[in-house]
């Protein structure tokens, strides 16, 4: 039987290359916690920078709405919608990021695995808002901030 992770990561809306969940390791109707490498290979790193590639902020943010916002609002979303967190309740589900507020304080190279950990702030009216932070192997923070975004299924309506 599949766990509600896997679940989870198969409904997201994404994949590669703009897929940047490679695990959840937590997950409860207040926070989640999960993970990603990124891999010397990914399409951003030529050009950014010529001398030493960085990760660009779009993309680290990118990977903590991922992680942060969408994954923990189709579990909540699907916890409303059925007694268990099933593919088909997360099937419809749709997601557009509204609001962000990042703060960058260190660089992340290639090879470098992330722990991407939010903590929602509210859900209502389909609007989640959590404070996200990402982590280094070190546990150093790398980019810290809030962010926002409408999760809701496609039948409801406009």
């Amino acid at each position: 039987m599949e766990t509600k992770f896997e679940t989870i990561l198969k409904s997201l809306p994404y994949q590669k290359p703009f897929l940047f969940v490679d695990a959840l390791t937590f997950i409860s109707e207040e926070k989640v916690e999960g993970n990603y490498t990124f891999s010397p290979e990914e399409y951003f790193y030529k050009g950014h920078f010529k001398e030493m590639a960085v990760t660009p902020g779009v993309i680290l943010t990118e990977c903590m709405a991922q992680i942060g916002v969408v994954c923990l609002g189709f579990y909540l979303l699907s916890e409303t919608t059925s007694e268990t967190t099933s593919e088909n309740s997360l099937k419809n589900l749709q997601v557009a990021l509204s609001n962000t507020n990042i703060d960058f304080l260190k660089p992340v190279y290639p090879g470098e695995t992330v722990t991407v950990v939010s903590e929602k702030e509210y859900f209502r009216f389909n609007k989640l808002k959590c404070a996200v932070k990402m982590l280094n192997s070190k546990d150093e923070i790398i980019c810290k901030g809030t962010i926002s975004g409408m999760i809701k299924t496609s039948d409801d309506e406009e």
